[in-house]
C-alpha cells in the first residue's frame, strides 16, 4: 500500500534563526493537527543538523534538496549521500526542474544521484515534468516518459520501489499557475502506467507519486482527492507553518 506524503521544499530561503522558528512552528501545528500523511521538511543544507535534531522529537522527517552523484573525493562544494545518511536525513529531492534548468543536470546525472541515495538508505524524491512549450506542442507525455526512462529504468524492481516520484509541471512552479485536477490526474495515471509497463502492476500500485507545482492550502484538497495523486511537493507554501500544515491535512 502506497503512503501519503507531503514534502516541503524550502529552496534557498530563511536565515538560521528563521529556519529554527519555522521548524518549531511546524512542529506545534502538527501536534495540534494530527496528520494522515507522512511529512518531510527539506531545508537548505546548512540547517540539516538542526532540523534532524528537532524532527527527532516530533512527527516529521527531514530531507535534503540535492546530493552529489559521486560517492566521495575531490569534488569541492559537493555533499555525498553517505554524509546525508550519517546526519539522519531520510529523503532527498533529485531532478528538480530548477536543478535541470540552472545547473544543467541531465537525466544521466540524476540517475547516478538516485543510485547513490538508494545505496545509502535515503529515499529519493525524483522530480519530472514538462515545460509549457512541451505541453502546448503535445509532447508532455513524451518528455515525462523520457525523464523517467533515462533516470529510473536501470533500477531493479526492489530498488524502484524505494523511489518517490514527484510530477512538477515546470510551467506551474512559482508562477501561481496550477495544473487542473484533471490535468494532474491524467499525468499521474500516465506515470503510474509507465512504471507498470516497465516493472509490474504491483510496483506501480505501490509507488508514491506526488504533485508539485503551485500546490497550496486552497487547491490541495481537490488535487489530493485524485485517484493517483498521493501527496505534494510544496514550494512557497511550505515557508508558512499554518499554510503548510493545512496542505498536510488536506487528505
Amino acid at each position: 500500500m502506497r503512503i501519503k506524503l507531503v514534502a516541503g521544499n524550502w529552496k534557498m530561503n530563511k536565515s538560521f534563526s528563521e529556519a529554527e522558528e519555522l521548524l518549531f512552528d511546524i512542529s506545534e501545528e502538527l501536534q495540534n493537527n494530527k496528520s494522515k500523511a507522512e511529512v518531510v521538511i527539506c531545508p537548505p543544507y546548512l540547517y540539516l543538523e538542526m532540523a534532524t535534531d528537532i524532527a527527532a522529537e516530533n512527527d516529521f522527517a527531514i530531507g535534503a534538496q540535492n546530493v552529489s552523484n559521486f560517492e566521495k573525493g575531490a569534488y569541492t562544494g559537493e555533499i555525498s549521500a553517505g554524509m546525508l545518511h550519517k546526519m539522519d536525513v531520510s529523503y532527498c529531492i533529485v531532478g528538480h526542474s530548477e536543478r535541470r534548468q540552472y545547473f544543467n543536470e541531465t537525466n544521466q546525472v540524476i540517475a547516478e544521484k538516485v543510485k547513490q541515495l538508494i545505496s545509502n538508505d535515503i529515499t529519493p524524491i525524483f522530480c519530472c515534468g514538462e515545460k509549457l512549450e512541451d505541453r502546448e506542442s503535445g509532447k508532455h507525455f513524451e518528455v515525462v516518459k523520457s525523464q523517467i526512462k533515462e533516470a529510473l529504468f536501470d533500477l531493479e524492481s526492489d530498488k524502484i520501489s524505494s523511489v518517490i516520484i514527484a510530477y512538477e509541471p515546470v510551467w506551474a512552479i512559482g508562477t501561481g499557475k496550477t495544473a487542473t485536477p484533471e490535468q494532474a490526474q491524467e499525468m499521474h495515471e500516465f506515470i503510474r502506467n509507465t512504471i507498470k509497463d516497465k516493472f509490474t502492476q504491483k510496483v506501480s500500485d505501490n509507488i508514491t507519486i506526488l504533485y508539485g507545482g503551485s500546490c497550496n492550502a486552497k487547491n490541495a484538497k481537490e488535487l489530493f482527492a485524485c485517484k493517483d495523486i498521493d501527496g505534494g511537493l510544496i514550494g512557497g507554501a511550505s515557508l508558512v507553518a499554518e499554510d503548510f500544515v493545512k496542505i498536510v491535512n488536506s487528505f
